[in-house]
């Protein structure tokens, strides 16, 4: 039997305040364990929340960005589960009155575009974390997170395919990294995806039984995960079982999902407004504010940098997806007005040095200003592009500028007419038979040549000045 593929996706993201949801402790991540914990994200008897502002606008700013509508009223729910790592026996979240609703993301899929519906998107607090420990006969709880501002956005049932989730999941993550809500290190936990997947035979208009998938840390796995997944339940459904409606996790070792928990239902969690918070009401005026501020997101700069700089749409994308990036590419080619030259050294070499030494290009030791000096002794036919891409890692590696390190090496390059006419006539006079063959018409010959006299000059000499002495002299 063929079937239909049917995903949505939760994601986790956390909000980058410097304190908690509820609370005033600290959010950094890695440190001692428990050491940022106080009675109210411990959920001691007689603490009081409230709310945090910063919270709470980044959660418009990110709603704004996914075209969502933004509630003028909401409020605060207690969603009630027992687990070790949720001190108070409650999660503080939104139910019936999430902060932003009805949005969309354009995605690109095979065929072009498409839409990815945004059901909700509302603010709740993250647990804390649990700890097992090989050798020890049980386990231990940091409450470091416990309380950390998460919004949870999700998605409608619109995505059919790995590739169409992990494309979403980029896109969704480079916005919220460009608003500065989230650093989206899925390694730490600050973006957490959680697809949800069934299978319905094609043209069914009914649903599948839904499986939920967790522990997912990056983007590979999130693609693998997922296509595992629907083989499984392909197979199931052809051998003639049933899927269960269940939370699985993905096991990185052997590459397969493995069952969690049976999948709980939102009436399990016996929602009910919290009474310690109060509605949130939001100002429209103050809405609007916040959409007249926005930034210019990921998706409107690829297109603006494909017509304004003539770029390729790979390389816009490319650059744009980070906004460090971007901005880094645009500061230079207001020095340097050759975009394509740029995007090749940014896409290339630059990015091959920050992903060897795990660098963000914020922290790049090659500012803007040290790339176009370089560019510009290779557009001012001071060094060759070879030499220019074999001294790059030093000017990563060192704070020399790039004409201390090419006189260093002693690699200017040879642009003297005089001291090239004398290498082409060595060369010539070397090669008799080459020299009869270009003049027979084999233009081809040329360029070995032109190679002969590079090697005769240590590579220094000016390609683009060679060629043309080389055709002056054979005539």
């Amino acid at each position: 039997m063929i079937f239909e593929t049917v995903i949505g996706v939760e994601v986790h993201a956390q909000l980058r305040t410097n304190s908690k949801m509820f609370c005033g402790c600290g959010t950094t991540f890695g440190l001692s364990a428990n050491s940022r914990t106080c009675p109210v994200c411990l959920g001691l008897p007689g603490s009081l929340p409230v709310i945090n502002r910063t919270a709470v606008d980044m959660a418009v700013r990110a709603g704004l960005a996914l075209n969502c509508t933004i509630a003028a009223n909401n409020r605060f729910a207690r969603k009630n589960y027992f687990y070790p790592d949720l001190p108070k026996g409650y999660q503080i979240s939104q139910y019936e009155s999430p902060i932003c609703q009805h949005g969309w993301l354009e995605i690109r899929d095979g065929s072009g575009t498409k839409q990815v519906r945004i059901r909700r998107a509302h603010l709740e607090e993250d647990a804390g974390k649990n700890i097992h420990e090989t050798g020890t006969s049980g386990s231990r709880v940091d409450l470091n997170r416990a309380g950390t501002p998460l919004l949870e956005i999700v998605t409608e049932p619109d995505m059919c395919s790995a590739d169409e989730v992990v494309v979403y999941l980029k896109g969704l993550r480079d916005i919220l990294m460009y608003l500065e809500v989230c650093d989206g290190n899925m390694e730490e936990g600050s973006f957490r995806c959680e697809p949800n997947l069934s299978l319905r035979p094609s043209g069914q208009k009914e649903f599948g039984t839904k499986v939920e998938l967790k522990n997912i840390n990056s983007f590979k796995y999130v693609k693998d995960a997922v296509e595992y997944e629907i083989k499984r339940q392909t197979k199931v459904l052809n051998e003639g079982g049933t899927i269960r409606q269940e939370t699985r996790l993905w096991n990185i070792e052997r590459g397969e999902t493995a069952v969690m928990r049976s999948k709980e239902e939102a009436h399990d969690y016996r929602y009910f407004p919290d009474p310690d918070l109060v509605p949130l009401k939001l100002d429209e005026e103050w809405i609007e504010g916040f959409r007249a501020s926005q930034p210019e997101l990921p998706a409107v700069r690829t297109k603006r940098f494909v017509s304004d700089y003539g770029l390729p749409d790979y390389d816009a994308a490319i650059l744009t997806a980070s906004k460090g990036m971007a901005n880094y590419f645009e500061v230079c080619v207001k020095q340097f007005s050759q975009p394509k030259t740029v995007s090749n050294w940014v896409m290339g070499e630059l990015t091959r040095e920050l992903n060897n030494s795990r660098t963000d290009i914020s922290a790049s030791p090659v500012t803007p200003e040290r790339l176009v000096s370089l560019l510009l002794m290779v557009d001012q036919g001071i060094i060759s592009l070879k030499v220019a891409r074999e001294i790059f890692p030093d000017l990563y590696s060192s704070e020399k500028t790039p004409e201390q390190i090419v006189q260093g090496k002693g690699l200017t390059q040879v642009s003297d007419e005089g001291a090239l006419a004398k290498i082409i006539e060595e060369v010539l006079s070397k090669n008799p038979g080459q020299v009869a063959q270009f003049k027979e018409g084999k233009q081809q010959v040329l360029g070995f040549l032109v190679g002969q006299v590079m090697k005769e000059s240590g590579g220094k000499a000016n390609p683009g000045k060679v060629n043309e002495l080389l055709r002056k002299k054979l005539g």
